[in-house]
């Protein structure tokens, strides 16, 4: 996600970092670039214009010009600017407490991921906030979107409310509804139908559904790839039906962003949740701050250690740690520890959270094979031989590489890699100073 955007933001912030002094030209010049980049990225040409005159407005102030560290103060200027342009603040969803019911309406086009972002929401609602939820089939046009429905209610163990036979959206909403308070489910989300391009029948449809049950929240699902597309049909639903919020699909697969930086000025209503990949949990919260980090470069630390607590039990890292201390840190740990970075999500995501990473690092530089190859050499040895490879001699090493599809030349590299690693942590387990260091970094 914003690929081209934040490697070209990086270096625009690169250019001027660290001069003692900077002139009116430097920032004209910068601005410039911020300009061309923001067009490329596919930003609408009227947020475009108001973001850059606001930006150059306090850039060229005193504030900056005679600041000690006038590149910062920028980089700090248009952080803020980018920040106010996703959004500003985290727009939480407004739902009531558990003692009631919630309602949450989903439209959009079809094809836009409607009905599998309403499947990610429910699982999302279900895991993090404990809610009760119940999914609505109440498209009755697109064929089988009833079953798809069924089947993506049942990956994620969430209830999926069908009326066989009914051709009334509306009634099927309003049954579900009145179900749902009858069973003391507190959460009700609803997929309508959708067309392949805007239709007065569908807006009057979902509008039928949304006075039946006076949603909480009425959700409009983008295909984020889309672009500027995504914006207009936006201000379309916005102005027939009434949104509270977007939710953009595909977000992992649009480089350029072009929707996300423009639907709060364009529409007024927030984007509230990203669909990150095909998996039931790849849907996340927006987070402004986050974004405009990733795009100047900056990292986003606080996502990667939210990813890295929802993938490892607080009870195995305190485990982990002790062995580590004892340094009895064996191969069974390792294989751990390369099964849990998968769960973290795809190489390129993590490098976009590591501060400086973006532009620097890319997957390439990552040899993802060579942990797979590392992975399968680990299991093709017994448990004693993983928790002890030092017994692991030449007879031994010609098995493991056999039963691993792998070379003894492989299996020598993976355990004087786990060595080098071992001696490393034996180092810093003994260096309270460099331990010191590193807790003041990450806190």
């Amino acid at each position: 996600m914003f690929d081209n955007l934040s490697v070209k933001f990086s270096s625009i912030m690169k250019s001027l970092s660290g001069k003692g002094k900077i002139t009116e030209k430097n920032i004209r010049d910068a601005v410039e670039e911020i300009k061309i980049s923001l067009l490329d990225a596919d930003v609408n040409l009227r947020v475009v214009r108001r973001f850059i005159n606001s930006t150059l407005e306090e850039a060229l102030g005193e504030k900056v010009l005679l600041s000690v560290d006038p590149g910062q103060q920028f980089t700090k200027i248009v952080y803020d600017k980018m920040v106010a342009l996703l959004g500003g603040d985290d727009q939480a969803l407004r739902l009531k407490g558990k003692d009631t019911t919630s309602v949450i309406l989903m439209m959009g086009l079809q094809g836009s991921g409607k009905t599998t972002t309403a499947s990610k929401l429910a699982l999302k609602l279900t895991r993090e906030e404990g809610r009760k939820v119940m999914l609505v089939a109440a498209d009755l046009v697109r064929p089988a979107a009833v079953t798809q429905l069924e089947v993506l209610g049942e990956k994620v163990g969430v209830r999926v409310f069908t009326l066989p036979g009914e051709k009334d959206p509306v009634k099927v909403a309003r049954e579900a509804v009145s179900t749902a308070r009858h069973e003391l489910y507190d959460t009700v989300i609803i997929d309508t139908s959708g067309r392949m391009h805007l239709d007065e029948s569908m807006m009057k449809e979902i509008s039928d559904v949304a006075k039946a049950v006076n949603p909480d929240e009425t959700l409009f699902v983008a295909d984020a790839m889309t672009g500027q597309n995504a914006v207009t049909i936006a201000q379309e639903f916005e102005e027939k039906v009434g949104i509270t919020g977007v939710v953009l699909s595909k977000f992992d697969s649009d480089t350029r962003g072009g929707a996300a930086l423009s639907l709060k000025s364009v529409v007024g209503k927030p984007l509230k949740f990203i669909g990150t990949g095909e998996k039931p949990e790849d849907l996340e919260i927006f987070h402004p701050d986050r974004i405009a980090q990733r795009i100047l470069g900056m990292g986003d630390v606080v996502s990667l250690v939210e990813k890295a607590q929802q993938v490892y039990d607080q009870e195995e890292a305190e485990k982990l740690a002790r062995k580590m201390q004892k340094n009895t840190f064996d191969l069974q740990d390792y294989l751990d520890q390369l099964e849990s970075m998968n769960k973290m999500g795809s190489i390129d995501k993590l490098i976009e959270m590591i501060p400086g990473a973006k532009g620097n690092i890319s997957e390439d530089d990552i040899d993802m094979k060579e942990f797979e190859r590392q992975k399968a050499i680990i299991r093709s040895m017994t448990k004693f031989e993983r928790s002890n490879y030092r017994i692991i001699g030449p007879s031994r090493r010609k098995r493991i590489a056999k039963g691993s599809g792998t070379s003894v030349a492989d299996v020598n590299r993976l355990l004087k890699t786990f060595e080098k690693q071992k001696l490393m942590l034996k180092k810093l387990m003994n260096n309270k100073k460099l331990q010191a260091q590193m807790l003041k970094n990450f806190s």
